[in-house]
């Protein structure tokens, strides 16, 4: 029988083809790697020499596989991937095992942290590193096990797992409410005290698109307060200063208790979603699917 040496001609090359196959380009392909555009060339035409097979169409402006690298790539890809999370599993249990999780402050406050107790308790041995970042970062650069991602669900740098879906509604504190009366319709909320927030790249929403929304038109709104980040405009709700837009889900720890209300029954449905991301090249680890759950949890405590 031949031996894997003999039959493998480099598992270097594999590693950069798999690279190249999955992101779809030698450039991308050396910088997740670490090395420069020629030495990851010079790995795929020494496998193709070797195989003596065509592994990519070299087209004008980009690359595809042939019908062999196809077949290459679904099998690399796997093995790799059982690789990965085997010597993952193997150091797991020499040493402590910290799981990091990158999030814009908004979701560790409002989602991640509230939620903390169930994770201990069904992990007990799990130790969380929580990293915020207001942008989506680029996770070729950026040592984390789940990025945490508001948008399509479509980005190259990682496999994404639905965790749900959001819809908008006006929400104020419960004192605001006792103070002024629930607003009897959109129209007349347009004309209450309200809270405004930037926009991150993420594309959120603001007050004037969920208007159009709903299908309210108006040239001016009452702003009593504007905040650069979501997390403030919620604390200023909190203490009664006027009414934010609501993230459902993002929210449900408020929402649930009381510390914050819906006003009226007008909400908005989004087409994007959250999603967790985990890095191409990561192993989809039995941590990885307890967190991925964990964050779609419904129940706080």
């Amino acid at each position: 029988m031949k031996g894997y040496r003999r039959l493998i001609p480099s598992l270097n090359a594999l590693v950069d083809f798999e690279a190249v196959a999955r992101l779809k380009s030698f450039t991308l392909a050396a910088d997740e790697l670490g090395v420069t555009q020629a030495a990851v060339s010079r790995q795929i035409r020494f496998l193709e020499d070797a195989m003596k097979l065509q592994l990519f169409h070299r087209l004008h402006r980009s690359i595809a596989l042939t019908k062999e690298g196809e077949a290459l790539f679904f099998v690399t890809s796997e093995s790799l991937q059982k690789i990965a999370g085997t010597f993952d599993s193997l150091s797991s249990n020499t040493r402590e095992q910290e799981f990091a999780i990158l999030a814009t402050a908004a979701f560790s406050q409002f989602r991640i942290l509230p939620r903390l107790p169930l994770l201990k308790r069904s992990q007990p041995q799990l130790k969380l590193r929580l990293t915020t970042q207001m942008f989506t970062a680029d996770l070729r650069h950026n040592e984390v096990d789940i990025a945490i991602r508001y948008g399509s669900g479509n980005w190259r740098d990682g496999h994404s797992t639905l965790l749900f879906n959001e819809e908008v509604v006006p929400v104020c504190s419960p004192s605001w409410l006792e103070a002024h009366g629930e607003p009897q319709s959109p129209h007349d909320l347009s004309d209450a005290p309200l809270i405004a927030y930037d926009s991150t790249s993420e594309g959120w929403m603001g007050w004037e698109d969920w208007f159009d929304a709903v299908g309210i038109k108006r040239r001016r709104l009452n702003y009593v307060l504007r905040c650069s980040l979501y997390t403030d405009a919620i604390h200023a709700a909190l203490q009664g200063q006027g009414v934010v837009l609501g993230w459902r889900r993002m929210l449900g720890d408020m929402l649930t208790s009381g510390r914050l209300v819906p006003l009226g029954e007008a909400c908005v449905k989004m087409t994007d979603a959250y999603y967790a991301v985990v890095p191409h090249g990561h192993a989809v680890t039995p941590a990885v699917d307890a967190v991925i759950e964990w964050l779609r949890e419904e129940t706080v405590a």
